[in-house]
């Protein structure tokens, strides 16, 4: 019971489809209705990825499985200013072409990089 004058926080945590089966087949194993082997086949991971699983879990609880990654932007991103100088061209002279046909024609006529 909180004492008055005490707040009590919540995070709201979002995960994916994929990290709350995660989340389910970790919880099984640190309550011991399930072995890291059977686990690791699961989840189709090795067992090591399991055991980092198991002990992320452990240190931070149901957060420490969410991905890392979300939120950053992805490594092989075209630059910003490159791209809306492609789309530029797209919307000026192939503004009726579908996506793959719109690529051919940036690579034949614009020198688009594959």
């Amino acid at each position: 019971m909180l004492e008055s004058g005490q707040i009590m926080h919540r995070e709201l945590l979002e995960l994916s489809h994929k990290e709350l089966d995660r989340l389910k087949v970790v919880s099984d194993i640190t309550q011991g209705r399930l072995t890291q082997v059977e686990a690791a086949r699961l989840l189709g991971l090795s067992t090591r990825q399991v055991k980092r699983l198991v002990r992320r879990f452990r240190e931070e609880g149901a957060p420490g499985l969410a991905s890392r990654h979300r939120g950053r932007p992805g490594n092989n991103r075209i630059a910003s200013e490159v791209r809306q100088h492609y789309l530029a061209l797209v919307q000026k002279h192939y503004p009726d072409f579908g996506p793959t046909f719109a690529h051919e024609k940036l690579v034949e006529q614009h020198d688009f990089p594959h």
